[in-house]
C-alpha cells in the first residue's frame, strides 16, 4: 500500500483499503486474486462466532467478489502489470502483528504484514493453513494470516542406545550353547583361496566383550585349516604360548596344504623348518581332544612312524583321518611299521572313518592286520589300493558301513567282493557304494557278478558306480527298481543302447532276452550267466513310479552320442526325465556338445568340464528349476558324480576336490 493513500474504516472489525493503481504497486500480492491461488473465497462474510479478527481487504473486493475478480484479471492483463505468483513473479512478503494494525508516521501504514514468516509460495500455503485454530481462521480468505498456529512441529523424541554394564546385555545372558551357535553361523566354511583372509568378522566379535570372545575363541579355534606353512607356524607358536587353546581344536584340516605360490621348492620348505615330522608331531601332542585329522601328499614326507603311532595309539578322541595319495615310499615303510605292532596286540581302534585313498604303496598287510581293529567303522576309502577279499571280509561285524569305495582295486574279485556285500552284517546299510575298475587293466564284476548284486543291494543305496561292469541289456530289469530311492548312477562301458537307457525314465516292456541284443556275445566270466538265450525276464505288473536319479554316468557307451541325444527317440534331455539334472559323457560327446550352442539353449543343457571329466547339465535357470546338489550323505559337497569318499563335513577344495570330481 502506498505511503500516500489513507487507511479508512467503515465499518468495526474491518479495515477497508482505497483502490489502488496496480501500475505503481511493484510486484505485490492482490488480496483480491488470493482464492484463485489456494481455493478459497477472497472475502467471506463475518462469521457469527465471538469477535474475528481483523481483515484486510480491497474496496472494491468487499462492494463485489465478482467485480473484484474481473479487475484485478484485467489488471493482470495489463502490459504494464506484474505477473502472479504462479506466472513466476517472485512471492510477496508478509510481516503483520496478528490481529492488529500498526499505524505509522501521520497515521499511515506504510506496511501490512503479520509478524509469522517470509511468505512461501501458495501451494505451501495451501497446507500451511490447514493447521488455523479457529472457525473464522479457516473458513476466511485473508484473515487466515492472523490466525495461523504458529506452533513448530514436534519431532519424536531420540531414543539414545541403553549402554549395559559389563557381561549385563541381553546377547551375553544367552546360555552358552546358544551363545556357540551363534557365533558358529560367523565362520566361513569356504576353502581358503591364496592369502585372501578368512573369518574377518569373527576376528572382530573378539574384541566385543569378554562374554563374546570367549564363544569366539571356541568357534575360531573349534576347525583349524592349514593352507600355507608360514600359518602352520603362526599357530604352532599361539598353541604353545597357551596350551589352553589347544584342547578347543576338534579338526586340523591340512587338505589345503602346499607350497605353490610361496615361491619354494620341496627342498626349500624342509629347510624353514615349519612343516617338519617334528613340528606335526608337536601339534598333536598341544592338540588332545582332536577328532579329525585331514592330510594328503603333500604331507606323505612328514607323516613318520612317530606320528603314526600318535594318531592311531595318542590320541583317544580321534573318530576321521585322511591320508589321500600318500604314496612315497618314507610313507609307505612307516605306515608298515607302526600297523605292525598291532599284530600281536588285543587292542581296538577308535577310527569311524579311514581314507587311504590312492594310496597304492601300501602292502596288502596293512588292510589284513588294520581292518579287524576297526569295530566302529563307517565310512572306509581304499580306492586304488592293494586290499584284497580277506582283509574285506576281516572287517568287525560290529561295523556299520555307510560309505564304502573299492574303486579301481585289483587285488580284490568279483565274487569276493559280491559275497561281502550280500552276507557281511557291516554293508546292510550302504548309502555310497563305488566298484569302479578300468577296463583297459581288468574288469571286477561280470554278467554272473552283476546278476548276484544288483538284487541284493539294500534301498538305503543313494550313490551307486557300476563304471567297467558287464552290463549287457537284459540287466536293465534288475537296475530299474534301483533307481527308484537311487540318486547317483554310473554306467560307463556298459553294453546299452539309446531304448535300454530310456526305460530306466519310463514306463514299458523290457528286453530281457539275451538273444534280442545283436552285440551280446557268451559271458565272458569264468562262471557261465544264468541266463539263457531262451529265458524271458518279465517285470512285475507294478505302479509306476518316478526314478530319483539326478546324475547318470553314460561314459563311454558307444550308442550315446551327440545325435543319438538330440534325436526324438531319446528322452534324456526331455523333461519325462526329471528330476535327472547331469549327464557324465566322454570326451568324444562332450566335444560334439560343445559346438552345438544354438542347440544347447534350445533344450535348456550347457556343457561343463573340470580336469578330466565332462557333464552335460541341465541349465536350471531356463527350466525354471532351483534344485540343490547338497545331501547329508554327501557331507558337505554340493556336485553330483564324487569318486572320494568324505571323511569330514565341509566344503570340498584342494586336493580333495581335484580326486573327488577333476579326476
Amino acid at each position: 500500500v502506498s505511503q500516500t493513500q489513507p487507511l479508512m474504516t467503515t465499518q468495526p472489525n474491518m479495515i477497508t483499503v482505497p483502490d489502488l493503481d496496480l501500475s505503481t504497486v511493484p510486484s505485490r500480492y492482490y488480496p483480491a486474486d488470493f482464492y484463485k491461488l489456494t481455493n478459497r473465497r477472497a472475502c467471506s462474510p463475518v462469521s457469527p462466532d465471538s469477535a474475528s479478527p481483523d481483515r484486510v481487504l480491497s474496496a472494491r473486493a468487499t462492494q463485489n467478489r465478482r467485480t473484484a475478480h474481473t479487475a484485478d484479471r484485467r489488471a493482470f492483463e495489463r502490459n504494464d502489470a506484474p505477473p502472479c505468483v504462479v506466472q513466476g513473479a517472485p512471492p510477496p512478503i508478509y510481516r503483520l502483528r496478528q490481529g492488529s494494525v500498526k499505524e505509522e508516521a501521520g497515521g499511515e501504514i506504510t506496511r501490512i504484514a503479520v509478524n509469522i514468516f517470509n511468505f512461501a509460495p501458495p501451494i505451501f500455503l495451501h497446507s500451511f493453513f490447514q493447521r488455523a485454530r479457529s472457525y473464522t481462521a479457516s473458513r476466511t480468505g485473508i484473515s487466515e494470516l492472523t490466525g495461523v498456529d504458529f506452533e513448530p512441529p514436534k519431532q519424536p523424541p531420540v531414543e539414545l542406545p541403553k549402554v549395559f554394564a559389563p557381561a549385563e546385555s541381553p546377547l551375553e545372558k544367552l546360555p552358552v550353547e546358544v551363545l556357540d551357535e551363534i557365533i558358529a553361523q560367523l565362520a566361513l566354511d569356504s576353502p581358503p583361496s591364496g592369502y585372501t583372509p578368512r573369518n574377518v568378522d569373527l576376528i572382530n566379535c573378539l574384541l566385543t566383550s569378554r562374554t563374546v570372545h570367549v564363544a569366539t575363541i571356541n568357534t575360531l579355534y573349534s576347525n583349524i585349516t592349514i593352507p600355507h606353512s608360514a600359518i602352520f607356524s603362526k599357530f604352532l607358536t599361539r598353541v604353545s604360548e597357551y596350551p589352553g587353546l589347544g584342547t578347543i581344536v576338534k579338526r586340523l584340516d591340512l587338505s589345503h596344504f602346499t607350497s605353490v605360490g610361496l615361491g619354494r621348492s620341496r627342498q626349500v620348505n624342509s629347510e624353514v623348518q615349519n612343516m617338519t615330522s617334528r613340528t606335526l608331531l608337536r601339534c598333536l601332542e598341544l592338540t588332545p581332544a582332536i577328532q579329525e585329522v585331514l592330510l594328503q601328499e603333500n604331507l606323505d614326507d612328514d607323516v613318520d612312524e612317530n606320528v603314526l603311532c600318535k594318531l592311531f595309539f595318542g590320541l583317544s578322541k580321534l573318530k576321521a583321518v585322511d591320508f589321500c595319495a600318500s604314496s612315497s615310499k618314507p610313507f609307505a615303510e612307516s605306515f608298515t611299521s607302526a600297523v605292525t605292532t598291532l599284530i600281536d596286540s588285543p587292542m581296538n581302534l577308535g577310527l569311524r572313518r579311514l581314507s587311504l585313498h590312492e594310496c597304492f604303496t601300501l602292502p596288502s598287510s596293512v588292510f589284513e592286520t588294520l581292518l579287524p581293529r576297526l569295530p566302529h567303522l563307517t565310512h572306509l576309502d581304499v580306492s586304488h589300493t592293494r586290499i584284497t577279499d580277506n582283509a574285506l571280509a576281516s572287517i568287525p561285524e560290529s561295523s556299520s558301513l555307510s560309505h564304502l569305495n573299492l574303486g579301481r582295486c585289483t587285488q580284490i574279485s568279483g565274487h569276493g567282493v559280491v559275497d561281502f556285500l550280500t552276507s557281511h552284517p557291516a554293508a546292510k546299510d550302504l548309502v555310497f557304494l563305488n566298484l569302479a575298475c578300468d577296463i583297459a587293466r581288468y574288469r571286477l564284476l561280470w554278467e554272473v557278478d552283476v546278476e548276484r548284486l544288483l538284487p541284493a543291494l539294500p534301498t538305503t543305496l543313494r550313490s551307486l558306480n557300476l563304471n567297467g561292469a558287464k552290463i549287457r541289456r537284459w540287466h536293465v530289469t534288475l537296475i530299474r527298481p534301483l533307481t527308484k530311492h537311487l540318486e547317483e548312477l554310473s554306467l560307463a562301458y556298459a553294453d546299452l543302447t539309446v531304448h535300454d537307457v530310456n526305460s530306466l525314465f519310463r514306463p514299458g516292456p523290457l528286453s530281457s532276452s539275451p538273444s534280442s541284443s545283436p552285440s551280446s556275445s557268451p559271458p565272458s566270466s569264468p562262471v557261465s550267466s544264468p541266463i539263457s538265450d531262451s529265458s524271458v525276464i518279465e517285470e512285475p505288473s507294478a505302479p509306476w513310479v518316478q526314478p530319483s536319479l539326478h546324475y547318470l554316468d553314460l561314459s563311454s557307451i558307444s550308442a550315446i552320442t551327440q545325435s543319438s541325444l538330440f534325436s526324438a527317440s531319446c528322452v534324456l534331455l526331455s523333461p519325462t526325465s526329471m528330476p535327472l539334472e547331469v549327464i557324465e559323457l566322454g570326451d568324444k560327446a562332450i566335444s560334439s556338445l560343445r559346438e552345438c550352442r544354438n542347440t544347447n539353449k534350445r533344450l535348456g543343457w550347457v556343457v561343463k568340464e573340470l580336469g578330466r571329466r565332462g557333464w552335460y547339465v541341465r541349465d536350471t535357470n531356463a527350466t525354471g528349476g532351483n534344485q540343490s546338489g547338497r545331501r547329508s550323505w554327501k557331507m558337505g559337497a554340493m556336485w553330483w558324480g564324487m569318486r572320494k569318499c568324505p571323511v569330514a563335513w565341509g566344503e570340498v577344495g584342494g586336493l580333495y576336490g581335484h580326486y573327488m570330481f577333476k579326476k
